[in-house]
């Protein structure tokens, strides 16, 4: 049940979605890797929301260059632990979810643990190699992903779903070279925005996912379109997955 305090905290939301809706997003479980650029905003509009259970894993301690974007470390967090910094200010603005961190870099001996029986895994990481990881589990546990990457004025987003849509693999087979990357503190706004709604959207069953679509955004021209992919029938993740449960 929602409380009175909750009744009245959500009640413009409530409005578009019932109680019901809003014990929905009460009750869901989300897992998000990373807790920097946009990590920060999605786990700060999820909370806001009302999504009462997020799991949030980074192994990163928080550094000057982070706070021109990561918008839930301030001055004092520097050299504090980022999910711990994080776990603050969430519990700070909405005291009705629960915040579980874990201090830990993902890896392939601990992703499937971390995830758990989350109801949706966001992608916040600024790397490949864990972005295959989680697109990997994502099919093994039939949980959506919502990805979502960024690069100067740039950014992207798309929302997986096992079984019915092009996974990650589909879109990027092999990953570009690593690198550390320019970005301004606006982008991973934007896209942490999408993946927010993408996260509340599925929850609820309302409107229609960026599944089978890229969305891409150009901050210098101030434009947003959306690309259709499709399944790969060779993807090693989903061509293989569908193969076996023909």
């Amino acid at each position: 049940m929602l409380s009175e305090d909750e009744l009245e905290r959500y009640a413009r939301q409530i409005m578009l979605f019932g109680e019901d809706g809003q014990k929905h997003l009460k009750d869901a479980r989300i897992f998000i890797a990373g807790a920097g650029g946009l990590g920060c905003p999605v786990a700060l509009y999820l909370a806001v929301a009302g999504v009462g259970h997020l799991r949030i894993a980074d192994r990163d301690y928080v550094e000057q260059t982070n706070l021109n974007r990561q918008v839930l470390h301030w001055e004092p967090d520097i050299g504090r632990e980022k999910v711990s910094s994080v776990a603050d200010k969430l519990q700070a603005v909405n005291p009705h979810i629960d915040v579980e961190t874990v201090h830990l870099t993902i890896d392939e001996s601990n992703v499937r643990e971390l995830v758990g029986d989350a109801d949706l895994i966001v992608d916040a990481m600024d790397n490949y190699p864990i972005r295959y990881l989680l697109n990997q589990v994502a099919y093994e546990k039939g949980i959506p992903l919502i990805h979502g990457a960024i690069r100067g004025f740039d950014g992207q987003a798309m929302t997986i779903i096992p079984g019915e849509s092009a996974c990650f693999n589909c879109v990027f087979p092999t990953a570009p070279p690593t690198e550390v990357f320019p970005v301004v503190g606006v982008t991973p706004g934007i896209i942490a925005m999408i993946q927010a709604n993408e996260v509340i959207k599925y929850l609820l069953g309302k409107g229609k996912l960026l599944a089978n679509r890229l969305l891409i955004w150009n901050g210098l021209s101030s434009e947003m379109e959306s690309m259709r992919i499709s399944k790969r029938p060779d993807c090693k993740v989903c061509g293989s997955t569908d193969k076996l449960q023909d």
